[in-house]
């Protein structure tokens, strides 16, 4: 990933990130969050498991579902401080971006823009980012 980043400094990564597999230890969890912070993700999809019937995992030892819910709670709000520091560094930069609206559109790193609905082709729409 650093390679990425050092080839390309305005990148964004996100991960699917599942919370309380079975066997999944507090270390274990607590890795999972430094990965974020290390590996620099802006974008986590966080969910946590829930077992299906007939898989291996349902046969594994599972994480009591209190755990579960805690710790996809704190990995979405290790995601929520990562998004809003990259969201933070993007004050006062200039993107292009890709209109999906009337009023709102993505910039290159997947970012909402709101504008005010006022953009033409090649020319600067200022927005807000979310």
């Amino acid at each position: 990933m650093r390679t990425g980043a050092r080839l390309r400094p305005d990148i964004a990564l996100g991960a699917d990130i599942i919370a309380g597999f079975p066997t999944e230890t507090e270390e274990m969890f607590a890795r999972s969050q430094q990965l974020v912070e290390e590996c620099d993700l802006t974008f986590l999809h966080v969910f946590p498991y829930s077992p299906r019937p007939g898989t291996p995992a349902a046969r594994m030892p599972q994480v009591s579902g209190d755990a579960i819910k805690e710790r996809a709670r704190r990995l979405r709000a290790t995601g929520e401080a990562a998004l809003q520091r990259r969201l933070r560094s993007e004050i006062g930069t200039t993107r292009q971006v890709l209109i999906e609206s009337a009023k709102q559109g993505r910039t290159s790193i997947s970012c909402r823009c709101d504008y005010g609905g006022n953009a033409r082709r090649g020319a600067g729409a200022h927005g807000h980012g979310q």
